[in-house]
């Protein structure tokens, strides 16, 4: 039976924390994209996630609280840089990779020593955390509500259509602002690492940390969405330059930016050229490619320039096609 879509009432609110509390999964918007939320101190319940999205068990997860200081009990010891971001983008699309404390089970943090952590700023993931923290509860561990390495949801129906029988309910709180997931940051022995970008920028955190985040090394933690092949849709998808869309043709779906659309061309979706509109239509569209029962999806590649960096992270991931590597 697949979950019903509730308007985020205070009583879909309340029945949201007790599905939670006891044991379910409930599907809910966030500013970048819908979670597949369970009480992150319940390891029982986070293996249901695990399950839902066909996920390995080693794979961590983030932890949502609804303001940092509710962090706290997560960490051993959080880095003073860490707090800069923190006060910095919290609450907002910035995930933390810190030292765990004994509160966060392995069935959390996939066996490591770090716990991934976020303070979203979607008013209805605000209300249901606030509400669920006023239950008892400490966190709700949220990776994005879809099957494993798939494109990831920004409607409430995009997670109907994905795990609508594993849910006990979905928050409907429209379409997502950001688009695309947070940015990582993970600290090793006190240095931060950027492991994934995505709503906070380089630029962003350089200016804040007074200098930038290094590039993952080899001791770098497991994080969500940093495997070679993600947000990919069921269509091979290519990345293709401009002069290359121009001479595609044939039985191909086609996301272009700059390339005119040829006549009579019914697979063809003109993408912004403004890399955050374009980041926030993005899965929307990779989805709507995918239902058009293509032979392949071509995507037109976006500028090398910091403004696309999580755009473009997301686009070489979609284009890998190893089904075996999925995040």
């Amino acid at each position: 039976m697949t979950a019903p879509i509730a308007a985020p009432t205070r009583d879909a609110i309340q029945a949201a924390v007790a599905h939670l509390r006891a044991g379910a999964l409930v599907a809910f918007p966030t500013e970048t994209v819908y979670g597949l939320g369970a009480d992150a101190g319940n390891a029982q319940a986070v293996r249901r996630i695990f399950a839902a999205k066909g996920r390995p068990a080693d794979h961590p997860v983030i932890v949502h609280v609804w303001h940092k200081d509710a962090a706290m009990s997560w960490v051993r010891g959080m880095p003073d840089a860490a707090w800069r971001l923190a006060d910095a983008f919290w609450p907002g699309p910035l995930t933390l990779i810190v030292p765990r404390s004994a509160r966060a089970s392995d069935a959390v943090t996939g066996g490591q020593d770090s716990v991934g952590l976020r303070v979203p700023s979607h008013p209805v993931a605000v209300l249901l955390l606030r509400e669920f923290a006023q239950a008892g509860g400490m966190g709700i561990a949220a990776p994005s509500a879809n099957r494993f390495g798939r494109i990831s949801p920004t409607t409430a129906q995009h997670v109907a259509d994905d795990l609508g029988d594993d849910v006990a309910m979905i928050l409907d709180g429209g379409a997502c602002d950001v688009g695309i997931e947070s940015t990582i940051v993970a600290f090793r022995d006190g240095e931060p690492m950027l492991l994934r970008p995505g709503g906070i920028s380089l630029e962003e955190l350089t200016r804040v940390l007074g200098q930038a985040p290094r590039a993952p090394a080899s001791d770098a933690p497991r994080a969500s969405g940093t495997l070679a092949s993600h947000y990919a849709p069921r269509t091979p998808a290519r990345l293709v330059s401009a002069d290359e869309l121009r001479a595609i043709a044939g039985g191909s779906a086609v996301l272009a930016r700059t390339v005119e659309r040829p006549q009579g061309a019914a697979r063809w979706i003109d993408a912004a050229r403004d890399p955050a509109r374009y980041a926030h239509d993005l899965y929307a569209n990779l989805r709507a490619l995918d239902a058009m029962q293509a032979t392949a999806i071509m995507i037109e590649a976006v500028p090398d320039d910091p403004a696309w960096q999580a755009v473009r992270d997301r686009l070489t991931r979609a284009t890998t096609g190893d089904d075996d590597d999925r995040d």
